[in-house]
Parts: structure tokens; C-alpha cells; sequence
């Protein structure tokens, strides 16, 4: 790569990285409830002697998501699960915990089981966690020889990830932001969006972004919603209508023609305000008369989604698939088994390490390989790079703390405050997308491990700076392991993905022949996996050398997607189905297809 193109690259990050730390809307809610919960963590821990405080502050940042409830129910399976995994370790240790090559064996196994169950099933992120948890438990039992102190040593590790769970339960019972609150946002951001647009005051363009976050997120709210009935009935139904006619709506004026007269566009404003009123008032609205512009198909489109926001018309959700637990390809792709040895071996790797120096406070760098672990090598370079820059970020922040605050601190709610302010900051990064969430986990990760190290304020630096040369080791150790064993590229899942939208498009087609109305869901669908794909390209200016695909085949594969894309946007509608550009494109996806699977091969 020329040095123009990586100067290009370089400012390409930049600025995308500025863009990520611009607030929106939800954001310092997301923020502020992440630092309260630290905080209270802290002062239960601190209060009790529960030790490894900053471990369980650091599962709090990592598994508080946007919406409370799905938080909340992540909170209560990780406890059931973890409970469950420290009963059987009872079990495991009272055979092992004399023989060290029996609680290697017990480590490698728990780690490699769990982390190929939360790569292979939809346990997911879960997995990493309840890995870490068996190896770290299994780690300390060489220092806790008797029979009763490895108990009371286990009893603390599971005292340890079951606090903060309980303080994500009880704080969105209480101060959780409510679901259909989100779901009933994030809709009014649509129509409000899509009135600017009608309006002039921005472009069509200006809808990809919303049209690329699909429906998944907002239909899981939904169900969330059903499982633990937030609302009512019929007010669930009304946000059900709203989410799949919100997109389609987007979907026609992405499309919408150049020069549509005023008086047209004037009556579509008067009923988009009217779609808005009714979602913030959650009631259907009397529609307005439309009579007058029925010889426009696109007229036609619009005012039809807007009609069925506005009515409260419900849209008849396709059945649900009935998948099981696990992926199809769970036990038949080498990748799910390559990800679980891969991050075992470095695991394993970092614990010999810092054993054969009897360098005990550098413990986070086995820490660091189960929570960088990614599926291919450029996601899992990314989130190093994203660690070491947020591991660097925090470091300073803690370290400034413990030389310039830590002396005027006496108190453990004075280190409550502490707690939240700079948590509060880490919650401001990680409340962004995947380019750049995992900094701000870290960032409060390494702030946590160096101002919480006892049961009080403390102005020991030295175990701040082994703690953070452990993340720098797990970083290296990772990055080296995942380059050099199986090294997987972006480019095998994206050509993987880029098969099935092609396959879910040749379906759709037919179906909008026959039918002349393709499923809305469906589309949405293909489009949010249309943007995993361009953004897993994106990243694969993380890889080595070694593993990235040739310029070429990433240009061929960008080329397809947008081609992909193009599709998406022309399939809904029968005005845009006569465009010449949609019938080459429909001609063109068995060639896309036999593209790709030549690709893979």
C-alpha cells in the first residue's frame, strides 16, 4: 500500500473516529446509568470485601446494552449460568486441586467448551465470560493449596460476577429506560428523518445510515416487550405497525423522484407530521384525503405507509423460523473450533508466562485474551488496537487520579464519585457503534483496575502499572496467536454473507413477480447484513499482510455489494421494479452467485 493510500486510511479513522464521540440521542442516558451502576458496584464491593472489584465493574460496562430490558435478562441468565458453572466447579476442584496438571486440564477444556459454545450457538458473548470466569477460578487454585480455602476462594469468584448482576437487575428495575419508550424513539427518529427529507432540508442519502440499522434490534425490543408484557396489547401492536411501515417508508423516499410538484409534496408533509403525532400519542389519526394525487405510483407507495402508521394497520409478522440453540453449521465450520483453540492457547500462554516470572499482578493479560477474542483476525486486531488505545487512555486517567485526587480522598463514597466520573466518561465511548465501543470499554477497565485495587482509596501506583503491562502482554500474545494459527480473513465471512443475501434477493425477486409485494422484514434483513458485510470490509485494514485479501478481490466484493444494495432499494416497489437498472440487476444475481462460490473456492 502507498503512502498516499495509508495517509488516506489514516484520516479516513480519524475522522470517522470524531464522528463516533458526537452525542446523540440516548446516549448520556446510556452514560449516566453505566457510571451509577460502577459506582454502586464499588461501594458494595468496597463495603464488603469483595474482592476483584474492578472485574465486576468491568462485566457491568460490558454487558450493558441500549435497551434496559435486554440488559436485565443478559444480567439474570449470565447469574443462572455462572451459578451453575460454580457448582460444578466444586466438583472439578475437589479432584484437582492437588494434581496442577489436572487443573490445567480442567482450564483448557472449561475454556475451550465455552468459548466454542458462545461462538457455535447463540449464547454468544456469554461464553467469553463464563470462559474467563473457569480459567481465572482454576488459575488462583495454585495459591489456595487447602481443601476450605479454595471454597471460600470460589465462593468469592461467584460473589464476584453474581454483585454486579444484582445491580443490574435491581438499578433498570428502577431506573431502567423502558422499551417501548426505545422502540417508539427510535420510530419518531425515522419519520422525522424522512420529513426532512420531503422537506428539502436534507438529502435522500441521508437515510442509508437508518435504513442499514434494519429492524432486528427494534423487533428483539418488541419481543421483550410481549415476553414480560411492558404494555399493552394494543399499544405493542400500534409500535409493531409503526416499525414495519416506518421502513418501507424510508425504503419509497430513498427512491423518490426528482421532480415531484409541490402541492404533491406539500400533502405528503401534512401526512407524515400526521404519522408523527400518532406515534407520539400512541393513537390512530384520521387520515387525510389523498384523492386528489391517486395517478402517482410513488405517491401511491408513500402515502400508503404513511396511511398504515397513521391507522394503526398491522402488518402480519411472517412465523417465526424455529432454529435451535445451536448454529446449522455449529459442528460441520473448522472456524468455531479454531476461535475456541486460539483463544485457549493464548490464554494458557500468558498464564505460563506470568507463573514462570511469579509475576502474579500482571494476572490481566489472561484477562485480556478472552475479551479481545474475535472470530476473524482483523476483528480481533481491531479490538487490540481499540484496547491498547483505551487501555493507554485509562492508564493516564487512573494514574492522574491516584497522583493528584487519591490524596484528598478519605472515604469510600469519595471514591464512589471517582468511580462514576471516570466511568462516566468510558460510558460516553462505549455507548457508540463497533468501530469504536470497545475503547471505551477498556478505557474504563484499565481506570478501574488502577484506582480500585483494595477496599478504600489507595495511592499505590506499582500495581496499576503491572496490571497494565498484563493488558500490553495479552494484547501481544493475542495478537501474535491469531496471526500466526489458522489466521482467518474478513473476506471468507463476507463473501460467506454476501452468498446469502444474493440467495434471499433471487428469492425475493421471484416473489415480487408473482406477489408484487415483497416482504418488508426480509428487506430489512438483507440490508442490516448488507452493512455487517461492508463494515467487516472495512476492517480488514487491521489485517496483516499475510491473511488480507488482494485490493482486487475486496474491490470485486464492494462492487457486488452495492450492486446488492441497489436491488434492495428498487425491489419494494412496482415503480421502481420498471427501472431498467432492476431488471439487469434481477438478470445479473446467478452471475453474482457463481462470483462468489468461485471466490470461495
Amino acid at each position: 500500500m502507498s503512502s498516499t493510500a495509508k495517509n488516506s486510511s489514516l484520516r479516513t479513522l480519524l475522522y470517522a473516529g470524531r464522528e463516533e464521540l458526537l452525542p446523540f440521542d440516548g446516549r448520556f442516558q446510556i452514560a449516566w446509568r453505566v457510571a451509577a451502576q460502577c459506582a454502586l458496584a464499588a461501594l458494595v464491593f468496597m463495603t464488603y470485601g469483595i474482592p476483584l472489584a474492578p472485574i465486576g465493574c468491568y462485566l457491568l460496562l460490558f454487558i450493558v446494552k441500549r435497551d434496559s430490558t435486554e440488559t436485565t435478562l443478559m444480567a439474570i441468565g449470565i447469574s443462572i449460568l455462572l451459578s451453575l458453572v460454580v457448582g460444578m466447579m466444586f466438583f472439578l476442584i475437589r479432584w484437582s486441586i492437588d494434581y496442577p496438571i489436572l487443573r490445567m486440564v480442567v482450564l483448557v477444556l472449561g475454556s475451550f467448551v465455552f468459548l466454542f459454545l458462545g461462538a457455535a450457538s447463540k449464547l454468544g458473548p456469554i461464553g467469553n465470560i463464563v470462559a474467563l470466569v473457569v480459567g481465572f477460578i482454576m488459575t488462583i487454585m495454585s495459591d489456595v493449596p487447602f481443601g476450605e480455602v479454595a471454597t471460600r476462594a470460589l465462593l468469592y469468584a461467584w460473589l464476584m460476577g453474581l454483585t454486579p448482576m444484582a445491580i443490574v437487575v435491581l438499578f433498570n428495575t428502577f431506573f431502567g429506560r423502558s422499551t417501548p419508550k426505545l422502540v417508539q424513539s427510535t420510530i419518531l427518529e425515522r419519520l422525522h428523518q424522512v420529513h426532512a427529507v420531503l422537506q428539502g432540508a436534507e438529502g435522500p442519502d441521508s437515510l442509508e445510515s437508518l435504513l442499514a440499522e434494519g429492524n432486528s434490534e427494534l423487533n428483539k425490543s418488541l419481543g421483550f416487550t410481549k415476553l414480560l408484557y411492558l404494555c399493552s396489547t394494543k399499544k405493542r401492536l400500534f409500535l409493531h405497525s409503526a416499525t414495519v411501515y416506518s421502513y418501507r417508508l424510508m425504503l419509497a423516499v430513498r427512491n423518490m423522484p426528482a421532480d415531484i410538484p409541490d402541492s404533491l409534496r406539500q400533502n405528503v408533509l401534512a401526512q407524515c407530521e400526521q404519522a408523527i403525532v400518532a406515534v407520539e400519542n400512541i393513537a390512530p389519526q384520521t387520515p387525510l384525503d389523498t384523492a386528489s394525487f391517486q395517478d402517482s405510483v410513488w405517491y401511491l407507495e408513500v402515502s400508503n405507509s404513511l396511511r398504515a402508521i397513521t391507522q394503526a394497520q398491522v402488518e402480519v409478522a411472517p412465523p417465526a423460523s424455529k432454529e435451535g440453540f445451536m448454529y446449522p453449521d455449529a459442528f460441520t465450520n473448522p472456524a468455531y473450533i479454531y476461535f475456541a483453540l486460539r483463544t485457549t492457547a493464548a490464554a494458557v500462554i500468558c498464564y505460563c508466562i506470568y507463573t514462570a516470572l511469579d509475576w502474579q499482578d500482571i494476572h490481566t493479560a489472561m484477562i485480556t485474551c478472552y475479551v479481545v477474542a474475535l472470530g476473524s483476525t482483523a476483528e480481533t486486531v481491531h479490538k487490540l488496537t481499540l484496547r491498547i488505545i483505551g487501555c493507554l487512555i485509562g492508564a493516564c486517567l487512573g494514574i492522574a487520579s491516584i497522583v493528584f485526587l487519591m490524596p484528598y480522598m478519605t472515604s469510600i463514597f469519595s471514591l464512589m464519585l471517582l468511580v462514576f466520573v471516570g466511568t462516566l466518561i468510558a460510558g460516553w465511548v462505549a455507548a457508540g457503534s463497533e468501530r469504536i465501543a470497545y475503547a471505551g470499554v477498556q478505557i474504563g477497565l484499565a481506570f478501574l483496575m488502577t484506582v480500585l485495587q483494595g477496599f478504600g482509596p489507595t495511592m499505590e501506583i506499582s500495581a496499576a502499572t503491572d496490571r497494565i503491562i498484563g493488558i500490553l502482554l495479552g494484547n501481544t500474545v493475542s495478537f501474535l496467536v491469531f496471526t500466526l494459527w489458522w489466521p482467518t480473513s474478513v473476506v471468507v465471512a463476507a463473501r460467506t454473507n454476501l452468498i446469502k443475501v444474493c440467495t434471499s434477493l433471487g428469492i425475493l425477486t421471484e416473489k415480487a413477480g408473482k406477489t408484487g409485494d415483497p416482504a418488508t422484514e426480509e428487506l430489512a434483513a438483507a440490508m442490516e447484513e448488507i452493512e455487517k458485510v461492508r463494515e467487516s470490509l472495512q476492517m480488514s485494514l487491521f489485517e496483516p499482510r499475510n491473511v488480507r485479501a488482494s485490493a482486487d478481490e475486496i474491490a470485486q466484493l464492494r462492487g457486488l455489494l452495492e450492486h446488492a444494495e441497489q436491488l434492495c432499494r428498487l425491489l419494494p416497489f412496482e415503480f421502481s421494479r420498471n427501472n431498467p437498472a432492476y431488471r439487469q440487476a434481477v438478470e445479473e444475481l446467478p452471475k453474482w452467485r457463481q462470483s462468489l462460490n468461485s471466490m470461495s473456492t
